[in-house]
């Protein structure tokens, strides 16, 4: 029974390297996006891991993150299931902008609460509470069971939807979420018990 959940977040995009609120918004991934993307599968192949099943967001960054990864991997005809639940968070009204110009217009304290707090949305968009709100029941109801059934499944997704994923397996406070950064391309390997519990986990950088 493998029962082991992989989480990547995507490769760099167009945007993060622009210092741009993405959101729900769809650029594409860079260069160094393309390479982190292969390391990335370089790095499962080399631990030995042979996916059942993946699950990406429907934005393209996610999805060709995942396609490059499980080609380098040798497994480019995977099952795949894309949903909107994975999506990153949505920022709305500063999905677009320049960090240093939103600093600017909206304050340099106000913007660190949205961009930091737990609970505090932007204008028109997503806390992290929120997007654990569409998160978790997708990842009780359609992931969780894969995995417990003895799977070894992916999750491409965003550095958002992963946070709250990960806050979940972790049972991370509000507090301690917050905190917690997800390298982008760097594969999370969770190795849960039949109790959907956390047995293991390993973090697999170059």
């Amino acid at each position: 029974m493998s029962r082991t959940l992989v989480l990547v977040r995507h490769g760099q995009s167009d945007w993060n390297l622009k210092n741009l609120f993405t959101g729900w918004r769809d650029p594409d991934l860079t260069d160094k996006g393309v390479e982190e993307a292969g390391a990335a599968g370089e790095r499962l192949k080399a631990a030995g891991l042979h996916f059942d099943i993946a699950f990406t967001s429907n934005l393209s960054r996610a999805q060709r993150t995942l396609q490059l990864l499980l080609e380098t991997q040798g497994q480019s005809g995977l099952e795949t299931i894309r949903n909107e639940a994975l999506n990153e968070r949505d920022y709305g009204e500063l999905s677009g902008l320049n960090k240093d110009d939103a600093r600017e217009k909206w304050g340099e304290d106000q913007v660190h609460i949205w961009r930091r707090s737990y609970d505090v949305p932007p204008p028109g968009g997503e806390s992290l509470k929120d997007t654990g709100a569409r998160v978790w029941p997708y990842y009780i109801h359609t992931i969780q069971p894969k995995v417990l059934a003895g799977g070894t499944v992916i999750v491409a997704a965003h550095g958002n939807s992963l946070r709250a994923l990960v806050m979940a397996l972790e049972g991370l406070s509000p507090e301690e979420i917050v905190a917690a950064e997800i390298a982008t391309g760097v594969p999370i390997v969770y190795r849960l018990n039949a109790d959907s519990t956390v047995a293991s986990k390993d973090v697999l950088e170059a």
